[in-house]
């Protein structure tokens, strides 16, 4: 299996903080006072809260929660192709398009840099699967 560097663990480490206190930041004040809220708002604001939490298990453990920042990015990505740039195209962009925007590109941009490709490769494509049947019983 590819190593990854001290160094590497530190950035990840640092990222998963950034994650956390961004993330806390925003919405966890909304999570706990909130107000009258639609079920896809509240549903967002409980997502972005577990990633928080999920993001402090990134600091002891950033190859284990690797899955966490793919997350991040694969979600990120699809909403500005899918969302955002429709909206921008479109001229339809407001300040809260705008913000968000601006918080995706932040992470489409920072999580390829940070995440560690070789080790992703090696974990998660090339490595051989969990198996599917059960193990015959003795």
């Amino acid at each position: 299996m590819n190593q990854v560097s001290t160094f590497r663990l530190y950035v990840l480490r640092a990222t998963y903080l950034l994650m956390f206190v961004g993330l806390a930041y925003y919405y966890w004040p909304g999570i706990i006072r909130h107000g009258e809220l639609s079920v896809s708002q509240s549903a967002v604001r409980s997502i972005l809260g577990a990633v928080s939490l999920l993001a402090l298990l990134g600091i002891r453990y950033p190859l284990q929660m690797l899955p966490l920042m793919l997350f991040e990015l694969v979600w990120k990505s699809i909403w500005l192709i899918a969302m955002g740039l429709p909206l921008w195209l479109g001229n339809q962009v407001d300040a809260e398009v705008h913000e968000s925007i601006k918080a995706c590109l932040m992470g489409v941009i920072l999580f390829p840099i940070v995440i560690p490709w070789p080790y992703v490769f090696a974990s998660y494509v090339k490595r051989r699967g969990d198996r599917w049947a059960l193990e015959p019983r003795a």
